[in-house]
């Protein structure tokens, strides 16, 4: 059984289990998922991810959980934290949120959810004085949900990570502890029109 790290009105975040590997792989290595994240993977590449994945979850206790609907427990994504650590981020350590849907599960609220859910639980239950999101100038989807969040882009945070230099510069964006409480509220608000 797989512990159950949060949970929201439509989704849990929970840790992997021993049979997400294979289905993660399954319904996330295609074309558009993994567009701005290096290109689809081999089977022996995602391995070397998910070994990544449990190593931040032993080690710090927190690593990008799997999402799931409750309606029906399927998986559509994650979503979590981690410490930055790319090849030439200047905040190595600085925590992260991160998120990677199936395609079917894009526009509908679902990264906005589980996001909130992570950054509660990075500036509450894990104490992090800020927490950073990352992704490429032309992602407009991913560096959009950063600013609904009520994440700022922070110019000074650019780096090249030499295993994706195709996609020019990495750009961070970035909030405060003392500023979530207000972005939460703004990202749970109704949008206009």
């Amino acid at each position: 059984m797989t512990q159950v790290i949060a949970t929201t009105d439509r989704l849990r975040l929970r840790e992997w289990g021993e049979s997400d590997e294979g289905r993660f792989y399954a319904v996330m290595n295609d074309p558009a998922v993994m567009r701005w994240l290096g290109g689809v993977q081999t089977p022996e590449q995602w391995h070397a991810v998910v070994e990544r994945l449990l190593g931040y979850q032993r080690e710090l206790g927190f690593t990008f959980w799997i999402v799931e609907r409750l309606e029906d427990d399927a998986l559509l994504g994650w979503c979590g934290l981690k410490r930055i650590n790319y090849p030439g981020a200047p905040n190595a350590g600085e925590m992260e949120v991160g998120w990677r849907y199936r395609e079917d599960a894009w526009g509908q609220g679902i990264a906005k959810e589980a996001a909130i859910a992570a950054l509660d639980l990075a500036f509450g239950r894990f104490a992090s004085p800020s927490v950073v999101a990352v992704t490429f100038r032309e992602n407009e989807g991913s560096w959009g949900l950063m600013e609904r969040l009520g994440m700022t882009y922070e110019p000074a945070l650019d780096f090249v990570d030499p295993r994706y230099a195709n996609y020019g510069p990495t750009k961070q964006w970035r909030i405060e502890a003392a500023d979530w409480p207000a972005a939460r509220a703004a990202a749970l608000a109704p949008r206009a029109g």
